[in-house]
């Protein structure tokens, strides 16, 4: 004897069909139908509710309130959205898996984009139910120690990080040509071809260029540029090994080159993306590059491996859908011999100051963030030394020395990517997702919560700002 529920049919009325003989057992070619629950269920920032009535509704945080009603067929459910954003006007069908109270969905066909990317391949929690993370555990193993002495170099001449020195993205006095064309070789020094696939940028120190790339052991692995909204992740998930270049600036022959990691990638990336975009940074004792989760590595300008820091996995989904994994792009800074690195991530999102000689950690900050991809700055301001990240739920001021929070300043975009600037004793952060596509100048030395109340633009703290 098989008992199902169906509806709201109790446990006495069930047993009364079954021994009765009204209810035909499930053969071979049936499916029962799955029973979802009534209560309402979370999944990231979504909220959903899928009533005995036969009435859903999906909403989130700045997404489209998707509503209308569902029918089940087995295992499979067709979602019928009767308020719907344009392209949502069709049904959407899923596989459905639950155990009573939590609940997954597998995309069957859907042609509107908002419902497809909120539910496939997502897995819904009672909305009551508190989020179990666990603990990140950050493992060094050291190999050498550094030179004591950075390599000489020219302040003017070095490029030691993302954007530059203060990431101000500025180099004056350059004597740089006007035009060049890379294919005539027209005002072109050298040429050197570096194997895989790269977003980072090149670093220099003195006399020597260093950059990263991930070589995927498919010949055909590649990303795709162009304007276009998909948020997919890359199907490449072919063994890679991760590398670090040191180039001759003057020559382009490379000097030395290190495999850093090597295996199947422990994240996915954007379709956009590669599996090297953070751009590693130097102080002209070491060089330091972060490869997501594949961790941390230093190595000294000579090429002698320092040090290695393991993370964990790092998942940077799509902001607020956590089953779109886009991967890292925040890039190391150093500062005062502290390797710090922005981690914002679908579960534990933190700063991290780790030792740049031993890769030991010297502080960590928690951050109630959603993913995000933005270098931090370290800049020393008219009242002392400050690091400003930018993010989803905040922009915020730390004190770099030991990563204690200085001041928030709240409504930005829900994809923040830009480093923020410092000039004139100012930070400028700015990010450019619609519909807010914020910029905001704050005045160094802050303190506390800078949001900005509604109609405001501008604040004792808040110099100015705009929006939309």
């Amino acid at each position: 004897m098989k008992l199902m529920f169906f509806g709201g049919l109790g446990l006495a009325v069930a047993l009364a069909i079954a021994i009765a003989g009204d209810s035909k057992p499930v053969g071979a070619n049936q499916q029962a139908d799955v029973q979802l629950p009534s209560t309402p269920l979370k999944f990231g920032v979504f909220a959903a509710s899928f009533g005995h009535d036969g009435a859903f509704k999906l909403e989130g945080d700045r997404w489209p309130t998707l509503s209308g009603n569902w029918k089940l067929k087995g295992d499979e459910i067709e979602l019928v959205t009767s308020k719907a954003p344009k392209g949502c006007e069709g049904s959407g069908r899923y596989r459905v898996r639950t155990d009573g109270k939590r609940v997954s969905f597998e995309l069957i066909t859907d042609d509107c984009m908002p419902r497809r990317m909120i539910l496939n391949n997502s897995a819904w929690s009672p909305a009551e139910e508190a989020k179990v993370i666990p603990a990140r555990h950050i493992t060094t193993k050291v190999s050498a120690r550094p030179p004591k002495r950075p390599e000489p170099g020219a302040a003017g001449a070095n490029w030691p990080s993302f954007r530059g020195t203060q990431a101000a993205g500025v180099a004056e006095r350059q004597n740089l040509p006007e035009h060049w064309d890379g294919k005539k070789g027209e005002n072109i020094l050298w040429r050197t071809t570096i194997p895989g696939l790269a977003h980072s940028s090149p670093v220099v120190w003195g006399r020597r260029i260093f950059v990263t790339s991930a070589v995927s052991s498919d010949t055909k692995a590649s990303f795709r540029p162009g304007l276009y909204g998909d948020g997919d992740a890359s199907q490449d998930r072919s063994p890679q090994r991760w590398m670090i270049y040191a180039l001759d600036k003057r020559t382009g022959k490379i000097l030395w080159e290190r495999v850093a990691h090597e295996g199947a990638p422990i994240e996915k990336r954007h379709i956009k993306s590669t599996y090297a975009n953070s751009t590693p940074v130097t102080d002209g004792r070491v060089v330091v590059a972060w490869f997501g989760s594949q961790g941390v590595v230093a190595y000294d300008v000579n090429g002698r491996l320092l040090w290695k820091a393991d993370m964990g996995r790092i998942n940077l989904g799509a902001y607020d859908i956590p089953t779109y994994e886009w991967g890292p792009a925040s890039s190391p800074i150093i500062w005062n011999n502290l390797v710090i690195l922005q981690c914002d991530t679908q579960d534990d999102s933190f700063l991290l100051a780790l030792d740049a000689g031993t890769g030991k950690q010297v502080w960590k900050t928690e951050r109630d963030e959603l993913p995000s991809w933005g270098t931090p700055t370290v800049a020393m301001t008219s009242t002392g030394p400050e690091l400003v990240t930018n993010a989803s739920n905040y922009i915020r001021g730390y004190d770099p020395r030991t990563g204690k929070e200085l001041w928030r300043l709240g409504r930005s975009s829900k994809i923040t990517a830009p480093t923020p600037l410092f000039a004139d004793d100012k930070f400028v952060i700015a990010s450019g997702r619609a519909p807010e596509r914020p910029i905001f100048v704050v005045k160094a030395g802050s303190r506390g919560d800078l949001t900005l109340s509604d109609g405001k633009t501008a604040s004792e703290a808040v110099v100015w700002s705009r929006t939309g």
